[in-house]
Parts: structure tokens; sequence; C-alpha cells
């Protein structure tokens, strides 16, 4: 009579609650590694309205610009239930790293 052999890999001792979790961190770890890869197109972007600002000798900061920006972010905050003020903060460290950069690249 032979035996099965025992499971010895860590997903077999997991229950279904851990294994959920487990599933759910790692849709967030996919989540994150989207909100950089967005930050980084978004910077590049940025970037490239900075080569126009500095050929056309426009200034780095568009106050108009930013107000319209966190407007937006507002919006789309309570669009989809999230609280618009920490949704704005957000968007104004991104304005930040960009407006940073493009000083940086001036």
């Amino acid at each position: 009579m032979t035996r099965d052999p025992e499971p010895d890999d860590e997903a077999s001792e997991r229950t279904p609650e851990q294994m959920e979790l487990d599933e759910l961190r790692e849709e967030i770890q996919e989540i994150d590694r989207n909100l950089v890869e967005l930050i980084a197109r978004r910077t590049y972007v940025a970037d490239s309205i900075a080569q126009v600002k500095a050929a056309e000798g426009l200034p780095t900061t568009d106050a108009k610009q930013e107000e319209r920006v966190m407007e937006r972010a507002g919006e789309n905050a309570a669009q989809f239930g999230l609280e618009p003020n920490l949704v704005k903060a957000i968007f104004r460290l991104l304005i930040e790293l960009n407006k940073v950069e493009q000083r940086e690249n001036r």
C-alpha cells in the first residue's frame, strides 16, 4: 500500500481566507505598478510640455492650468466616491514633481 505524498509547499497549508488575502495583495501590487507607470507617463508628457514652454519662452508655472488640473482631480475623485481633498493632495505632489523636473531640465 502506497501513501500519497504529503504536499510540501506553502500554498497547501494556507486557509482559503489567507489565499484570498494573498490574491488581493497581488492585485494591489499590480495596481501600484500601474500607478507608477502612469506617473512615469505623466512625467514624460510634462517634460514634453516643458520643452515646448522653453522653446516658446513661456514660464514653467501656469497657475490657471494648475487650477484646472486640481478642479478635474476633485471632480474625478467625487465621481469615484473618493475624498476630493485627498486626491487633490496627490495631484499637488504630481504637479510639484513635474515643476521640479521642468526646472532641472531648463
